[in-house]
């Protein structure tokens, strides 16, 4: 859908209401909202392999040496991980991590 068949319909691109929501790009609001983003993908993205694995917290804790209550709060998305966390994570799940810079 284009942006006027949108105003047509009364409903506005996700753009503009994150714009006014959080402000424009690269606003410290924006920045931080966009982080959090991120943080709660790449949870989710822990959490189900970490399901597909057929592994619970706790084992997946085990295996990469670290505690339950931090693989809980990657996965709600409520931990700033280093680079190198994130890739033993999904390294204990038999997964690679790649990074893309856009």
């Amino acid at each position: 859908m284009n942006n006027r068949e949108l105003k047509d319909l009364s409903l506005s691109p996700i753009e503009d209401l994150i714009t006014e929501d959080f402000g424009p790009e690269n606003s410290q609001e924006r920045v931080l909202f966009e982080m959090e983003c991120d943080a709660f993908i790449i949870g989710e993205q822990l959490k189900e392999e970490r399901l597909r694995a057929g592994l619970t917290q706790e084992q997946l804790a085990s295996r990469v040496g670290t505690k339950k209550s931090f693989i809980s709060r990657v996965e709600k998305g409520h931990a700033d991980i280093q680079l190198s966390t994130l890739v033993r994570l999904f390294r204990g799940l038999g997964r690679q991590v790649s990074v893309r810079v856009l």
